[in-house]
């Protein structure tokens, strides 16, 4: 999903990332409760953050009050802006189109809709989805084909109904963007070969999936997750093999590039793939030198697009290939760490390390 309205099943791990993050594509999926203040919050709150032990998360704010709290007046969590409401309705306008097999709403007739000018609605809509409206009915078109695949259809009618003109102009639109093949989506990745190994390292264990091409997934293991969810999550029908000793060296090279950072770190071959976006943000992310930070702001100057900052939050969440592509040089333009998948601990020490 494109939209953080529509997740679903966030743990309270992830909510307190965004909130520490002050992200605002997190607005209205949740609430977080601060029980020492007896007061509710969007995750975009721009107070002061509160300490982990004080904090519980609410799906809204009907469950936040039934718990005796009331809303933030800084952040007016019970309420919907006008912009909000507008950027649901250009969302739901698109996901409609698209669902109905028809071309999305121009943004002339988004803009209508709304009652924005155009070029404001589209910087609008920007900064609250992380893409533009064009980018996102595109995305939403690439959703609706890939679960048509995963549900059985073929590649010609999956596209057909996604409103594009046929099998031709849905790998034309897509190429390069989809990670796997059509096929492969179809296939939810079977016939994929990826060898794993679950890795003692000094910040806990570590998951590494390698493909005969590179290193397709890193992940830090927190006590009691299943060694393998990450791997499945994303390949859930792959052939996933324990690594032998193929990957011996391969593998120690990883651990190393944990315990001692180093240059070498940048020529260990990985086999990732994204949209064009995720490709560019990913690119510049390794060209951040060793020992440095950049916030997401400058990291999305670094783009060409000063606004984007959110779209490189977004890039950022979807690299599955911690510290190699090292997503943890990006931190808060306070100055502060900002958010990190693994934990801040992770990211605290990655970075002392680097400046070590």
């Amino acid at each position: 999903m494109f939209h953080v309205k529509h997740f679903e099943n966030l743990t309270d791990e992830v909510r307190w990332e965004a909130m520490l993050a002050k992200d605002r594509r997190f607005d209205g999926a949740f609430v977080t409760g601060v029980h020492s203040t007896g007061i509710y919050c969007r995750p975009s709150c721009p107070a002061r953050a509160p300490l982990r032990k004080n904090v519980r998360f609410y799906a809204g704010p009907a469950e936040a009050e039934a718990a005796g709290l009331r809303p933030c007046k800084r952040c007016s969590p019970a309420s919907q802006s006008a912009e909000e409401a507008c950027v649901l309705a250009a969302v739901a306008a698109i996901r409609a189109a698209v669902g109905a097999g028809e071309a999305a709403p121009t943004l002339d007739a988004l803009a209508a809709l709304t009652g924005y000018a155009p070029t404001h609605f589209q910087r609008l809509f920007k900064r609250s989805v992380g893409l533009s409206p064009a980018a996102f009915a595109r995305a939403c078109r690439e959703e609706r084909v890939k679960a048509a695949l995963t549900g059985g259809q073929g590649v010609g009618e999956a596209a057909l109904s996604a409103g594009y003109g046929g099998s031709e102009a849905f790998y034309a639109a897509v190429k390069g963007r989809l990670g796997m093949t059509p096929k492969e989506w179809a296939k939810g990745g079977a016939g994929k070969v990826i060898y794993w190994a679950e890795l003692a390292t000094s910040l806990g264990p570590m998951l590494v999936g390698a493909t005969d091409k590179g290193v397709c997934c890193l992940a830090f293991l927190p006590q009691g997750r299943p060694p393998l969810a990450e791997l499945r999550a994303r390949f859930p029908k792959a052939d996933l093999r324990a690594a032998g000793e193929a990957f011996r060296a391969l593998f120690e090279r990883v651990v190393e590039a944990v315990e001692q950072p180093g240059p070498g770190n940048a020529a260990i071959p990985l086999d990732v793939a994204g949209t064009a976006f995720q490709q560019r943000v990913w690119e510049e992310l390794r060209r951040i030198p060793q020992g440095e930070t950049r916030s997401y702001g400058e990291l999305a100057a670094a783009l060409g697009n000063p606004k984007a900052s959110r779209a490189v939050g977004g890039a950022n969440g979807a690299n599955h290939v911690a510290v190699l592509i090292p997503c943890h040089r990006v931190i808060a333009s306070d100055g502060s760490l900002g958010g990190y998948a693994w934990g801040l601990g992770i990211k605290a020490e990655l970075l002392r390390r680097e400046r070590g």
